[in-house]
């Protein structure tokens, strides 16, 4: 039998070639002119599951798009480990942004990476970081190491949230049943500091709609004497935090949790250079919520962000024109204890009570999900970071993380059992923006660690 290093190495060529592969097609679940590519993905996802080692693979059909489960029960008295990842993406708007096609991966060093990098959109969100955990149980099923059960189930609309996955998980509780789920959908704090996620802030997502006049005006005959649908919703929005950026809907912050004195301490413990942050985002300086560091922000406060807006003419030239209508998307990251679901409800109180008169408003929510805390002394945390430390030769640096995956909290809340998040991504990765990308070691890194998650655990578990 071979060491995994040396299958890595041997394999290489291939493991590279089969994400390239599986990047090539544009699972873009927001937008349903790609509902073809997205089937084609999960298509792809169930037969590499197949090769992988998986006795029982099958496409479970939703109301949406369909999620793949599959498993290999080796001995129904070892414990279980229930692998979560996503087929889908995020739409790669604005593409003129992209330096290479989103969708044509292509392979670059870089300075952080000089082993070069894959820039295609789903390189670390998520396809490469899923596609880990597949050829790490081709490794240990191959090699005859697979030390307990596996089960597998990929989705193809977290992106969207997750609002199929949910119900399935609700009418398969014991055929998803498991003793720790195993996720890669996160990060790392450097490329020599490993760490481990041990909480996800919760999303609240909504759209809103200003009307004013029944139809665009003519700025010159109209302008002024009627409420401008743009001018009043970028008012509004603004009005959403104040002078130190501190969100001014009533109730927004009945629950959240005020970390100690004594946390917030260990929290500054982790490896951060505030100029090389800015650096890297070519800003001259930071922004956010007074009293708090730019670690705390992006990860134990709770978030209100603009993620579009629109309304009027945006073409080329001029044309001049009150717009009968002003839309944007909102997104509020949440952290434990605020539940999304009120949170929604604030916000559309707030905003429909705001507004003046000559418009109408109308809220609509999109999708969200609560926060979530896993513990570290779990048998489940010790097995993960004694993986890095077996790869990287040190231990990981438990960290929080201002991203979101709904569906955690509904995976305890129904399944009974905790998510140990092990993510090999870096912030400098771009997901969710134009060349997003992940570096070849990150991604051989990961299928190096995993199978070390497997042993360690069901040693412990014994």
């Amino acid at each position: 039998m071979q060491n995994i290093q040396s299958y890595i190495q041997e394999h290489q060529d291939r493991f590279l070639n089969e994400l390239i592969e599986l990047l090539k097609i544009p699972s873009i679940s927001a937008d349903s002119a790609y509902k073809k590519e997205v089937i084609k993905t999960a298509e792809v996802v169930m037969d590499s599951l197949k090769k992988a080692g998986c006795d029982t693979v099958e496409l479970c059909e939703t109301n949406g798009y369909p999620i793949i489960y599959g498993e290999k029960i080796i001995d129904k008295n070892l414990p279980t480990v229930l692998v979560y990842g996503h087929y889908d993406v995020q739409p790669p708007d604005p593409i003129n942004l992209w330096n290479s096609p989103p969708f044509e991966p292509v392979i670059k060093k870089t300075e952080l990476h000089p082993e070069g990098a894959i820039f295609a959109r789903g390189a670390c969100d998520d396809k490469g970081q899923m596609y880990m955990h597949v050829k790490a149980l081709e490794f240990m099923t191959t090699q005859n190491q697979l030390p307990c059960n596996v089960k597998f189930m990929i989705e193809g609309e977290e992106e969207v949230g997750s609002v199929n996955l949910a119900k399935y998980v609700k009418e398969n509780q014991e055929k998803l049943s498991n003793d720790v789920i195993l996720i890669s959908d996160t990060g790392m704090i450097a490329k020599d500091v490993p760490s481990i996620t041990t909480g996800l802030r919760g999303l609240s997502y909504v759209e809103v709609e200003v009307t004013g006049p029944n139809r665009d005006l003519h700025s010159g005959l109209y302008g002024g004497a009627v409420a401008n649908p743009i001018n009043v919703l970028t008012k509004m929005i603004a009005s959403l935090h104040d002078e130190n950026n501190h969100i001014t809907i009533p109730g927004f912050y009945d629950q959240v949790e005020e970390l100690s004195k004594e946390e917030r301490e260990q929290m500054a413990k982790a490896p951060f250079s505030l100029d090389n942050y800015k650096k890297a985002l070519d800003i001259d300086a930071v922004y956010g919520e007074a009293e708090y560091t730019t670690n705390e922000r992006n990860s134990i406060r709770p978030t209100l962000d603009v993620n579009g807006i629109w309304g009027g003419y945006t073409g080329e030239g001029a044309k001049t024109v009150i717009a009968s209508k002003a839309y944007a998307k909102i997104s509020m990251r949440l952290v434990p204890n605020q539940d999304w679901e009120t949170i929604t409800a604030l916000f559309k109180k707030h905003f429909e009570s705001i507004a003046p008169k000559g418009v109408k408003v109308k809220v609509n929510p999109h999708h969200g999900g609560q926060g979530y805390v896993t513990p570290i002394d779990s048998i489940g945390y010790e097995a993960a970071s004694k993986a890095y430390e077996d790869t990287f030769g040190k231990t990981p640096i438990p960290q929080r993380s201002g991203g979101s995956i709904p569906i955690v909290s509904l995976f305890e809340q129904e399944l009974k059992s905790k998510t140990i998040l092990m993510g090999f991504g870096l912030d400098s990765d771009a997901i969710h923006s134009p060349n997003e990308h992940f570096g070849i070691w990150n991604y051989l890194k990961g299928i190096e660690t995993i199978p070390g998650f497997y042993k360690h655990f069901t040693e412990l578990f014994k």
